[in-house]
């Protein structure tokens, strides 16, 4: 039964950011549970490589599609070639997504528009534009990458603290929305994982504040949100749906 639970066999998934990260570990394990897989990003070099790894060894298609996911019109097009080229898609991970560290009185136009498109509006868009073939089959399974600066915040995050909290209510209207239809829309809220966006942005000092808060005081690995993310988007996870579910270590378990 617990095999069956997690068989994504026949399935396609559709995983934006899939060329590195968190994307490219849960685009694998989508890939070793039976699925069909294709990965997005703006780096074509990234992505073949990627594609490779995520496929090696498996009899399951994975494919790619250079994509700027801040740019709508590339969204719809992502969307159709999936289902030009794999037919459908029955599992969306909205993955992609950026971050731009600034005060209140900082903030920029440009940065707000950009980090707010990327990390929120594309994610609505995507899955506007395949929920009509999920319905259609009367199954389906949408996951946000939100974060737990989506469920508290720290100090020049709040344009990226807004957009992951934008996920979480765009998240439960939406599992409300599809519910009838047998489509479960979830979001996964990771704490500090070592990915190359922290790394990039925080400073020593932050990394290690960081590890400190988490119960298990250290960074999360990147294949420790693969779990989590077949559950929700396999049906072992039929029943969860409009939830935030917090992959964090143990850091929300602190209260000072």
């Amino acid at each position: 039964m617990v095999k069956e639970l997690f068989d994504l066999s026949g399935k396609v998934a559709l995983v934006t950011g899939g060329s590195k990260g968190l994307g490219k570990a849960m685009a694998r394990g989508l890939a070793e549970a039976g699925a069909d897989v294709m990965i997005a990003s703006r780096s074509e070099g990234e992505l073949k490589k990627a594609a490779d790894e995520i496929g090696e060894g498996l009899g399951v298609r994975v494919i790619y599609r250079v994509t700027d996911m801040g740019v709508r019109g590339e969204v719809v097009a992502l969307a159709e070639e999936t289902c030009a080229r794999l037919g459908k898609v029955d599992i969306l991970i909205n993955n992609a997504g950026s971050n731009q560290p600034q005060a209140i009185d900082e903030v920029t136009d440009e940065a707000w528009d950009r980090i707010l498109e990327l990390n929120l509006t594309s994610c609505m868009s995507l899955s506007r534009a395949v929920v009509p073939g999920m319905k259609e089959r009367g199954w389906g399974r949408i996951i946000h990458i939100s974060s737990v600066l989506g469920v508290g915040s720290k100090e020049k995050r709040n344009a990226y603290s807004a957009t992951k909290a934008g996920l979480i209510g765009l998240t439960k209207a939406s599992a409300l929305d599809l519910g009838p239809y047998n489509i479960t829309v979830n979001c996964l809220c990771p704490g500090p994982f070592l990915t190359d966006l922290p790394m990039s942005l925080l400073s020593e000092v932050e990394k290690q504040a960081f590890a400190n808060r988490t119960a298990l005081n250290r960074w999360g690995q990147t294949k420790e949100l693969v779990g989590p993310a077949l559950m929700l988007a396999s049906d072992a996870g039929s029943y969860i749906t409009g939830e935030a579910l917090l992959v964090d270590g143990g850091a929300f378990a602190r209260a000072l």
